[in-house]
């Protein structure tokens, strides 16, 4: 692991500043007093108590919050690297969890990169495993956010937010004096949470539900191919997209750390009183709520082995159960949204990072030896006019160039100018037939378990004006790791989308009509989900 030093300053200043100045008013004018309220009779404190409703959403976060985290956590360590830049060139990051630094004698792709991760802590933990982490996380956050949005219209609609959000601003200084008694390993006087909060749970909720959770949604969609290629503004709210996936991992880890220190002050400040409140709804000291709280934990704990069973088990099922939930999701937010973000020459990327298995065939090393003036490249299928061209007569169709942010499903990304064949003026050129929906590109590279290479894009989606046939790369031919003769991009997708080394391309009635019938090769071997706009 390594941290900047200056990034570990900027993570710690928020932290250790107000500590010490809580050390510096104690040891000056000692202990701040907390201001100490008589209990009230339970019929003149409204809200108060724990409703069912409450309690049952409550739990369902806690269950969702641990799959997300630890899904979360499996897809940063397929590149476990955090930048403050959207280039992510080597030895720029911030945050490195990996010992090993980009060796530069040899090649080094983004998969190398890739590090284990123990299945006690990731979902579905070891390495390269992120297709069947994205679903997790996929399903996990679609049945958070659902929960945290039935919790707040309860929370507004019961008028239990009245425990939440603070009616006065003297709330800041008790916290104050809360904080500083924490701070200094002093107990201050507790209020029976029953019928309310001390002044900093009350804030420290209030930040939880309304402040990271909104933040955590917000920050997923900033490394979404479909929406930062279609609205250039989003990824700029955060700064770039690499802040955004900085950010989503820092809030990730503070909702962790706000695990860890709720758990640890409902055990400190009357942890039977505390477990009846949040299990049963009782304010008494009845054992049978830790009983049953407990055992609600041990029903996470085992939801979330069984998560990592599946997943190992019957792989297959969850990616299609993925693709029934979240796939029309994504079909609503994303997939409609065409690319159209440029950015400037001065934006260009010093390094992308180099990705995919380098052909070894000796068809394409005798075709690279001649700059590929034999190639010919084959689209055959369902179309009405099958052809056969080479590199000359392709860029005699035309070209376009554009300068756009790739986006890989590892995490890193980067800039580069591409210049090519549009999409569509092929499409043109073949017709596809109408029972043809959609289009298949084969490599003469191999996948990470042997084999051809392939994927698949609906017709839509390749006639999207920035969708080329590239062979160019930064006003030069594609250089030998970035896919020559030709690499497809596809500005709304993630990059293993974007077949390079492409040898053949083949329309089809649907992506059940080749390979194992789920989309492509990573689809097929790796259970990647079908669509892949996040």
């Amino acid at each position: 692991m390594r941290i900047r030093r200056n990034a570990l300053l900027l993570l710690l200043a928020p932290v250790v500043l107000p500590i010490a100045a809580a050390y510096v008013q104690w040891a000056i004018i000692g202990l701040p007093q907390v201001p100490v309220r008589p209990e009230a009779a339970p019929e003149a404190t409204a809200p108060h108590g724990f409703p069912a409703w409450l309690r049952i959403t409550h739990y369902v976060n806690f269950l969702f919050l641990i799959l997300l985290i630890r899904s979360g956590l499996q897809i940063f360590m397929e590149h476990p690297r955090l930048y403050w830049n959207v280039h992510c060139t080597p030895n720029t990051e911030w945050l490195r969890l990996t010992p090993i630094e980009v060796p530069t004698d040899r090649v080094w792709t983004a998969k190398d990169d890739a590090r284990y991760l123990s299945p006690w802590i990731g979902l579905p933990g070891y390495r390269h495993t992120v297709g069947m982490a994205r679903h997790w996380h996929f399903l996990s956050v679609l049945f958070w956010v659902a929960n945290g949005l039935i919790f707040v219209v309860l929370l507004f609609g019961t008028g239990q937010w009245r425990r939440l959000v603070p009616t006065s601003w003297r709330v800041v200084p008790e916290a104050w004096a809360v904080f500083v008694h924490y701070a200094t390993f002093h107990r201050p006087p507790e209020p029976n949470g029953f019928y309310r909060y001390n002044a900093l749970q009350q804030l420290s909720y209030l930040a939880v539900v309304f402040v990271l959770a909104p933040l955590a949604i917000a920050t997923g969609p900033s490394m979404s191919p479909a929406l930062t290629n279609r609205f250039a503004w989003y990824p700029k709210l955060p700064g770039n997209r690499q802040i955004g996936r900085s950010l989503h991992f820092l809030i990730m880890a503070a909702f962790v750390v706000f695990l860890l220190a709720h758990v640890t002050m409902v055990a400190l400040t009357g942890f039977i009183r505390n477990m009846n409140h949040i299990v049963l709804g009782t304010d008494d000291t009845r054992p049978l709520g830790l009983y049953l709280g407990l055992a609600a934990i041990g029903v996470v704990v085992a939801l979330n082995a069984l998560a990592n069973w599946t997943a190992w088990r019957y792989p297959r099922t969850i990616q299609h159960i993925a693709r029934a939930i979240v796939t029309p999701v994504m079909e609503l937010l994303l997939n409609r949204a065409a690319p159209q973000a440029e950015f400037r020459r001065e934006d260009i990327s010093p390094f992308l990072w180099p990705n995919g298995k380098m052909p070894t065939s000796d068809e394409w090393k005798t075709l690279a030896a001649q700059d590929f003036k034999d190639y010919r490249l084959k689209v055959s299928g369902l179309v009405e006019n099958p052809v056969e061209l080479s590199l000359e007569e392709i860029r005699a169709m035309g070209k376009k160039t554009q300068i756009t942010l790739h986006h890989c499903i590892q995490g890193w990304s980067g800039i580069a100018e591409w210049g090519g064949l549009p999409m569509a003026e092929l499409i043109r050129l073949v017709r596809p037939k109408p029972e043809a929906r959609v289009a298949v590109f084969y490599s003469f590279g191999e996948g990470l378990e042997g084999g051809q290479y392939y994927d698949s894009h609906s017709l839509a989606n390749l006639m999207h004006p920035q969708t080329l046939l590239a062979y160019e790369m930064n006003g030069k031919p594609l250089p030998a790791l970035h896919g020559p003769p030709l690499r497809l991009r596809v500005e709304n997708q993630l990059g293993f989308k974007m077949v390079k080394w492409i040898r053949a391309i083949e329309f089809v009635a649907s992506h059940k009509a080749f390979g194992e019938g789920e989309g492509g090769y990573n689809e097929d071997h790796e259970y990647f989900g079908e669509l892949a706009n996040i």
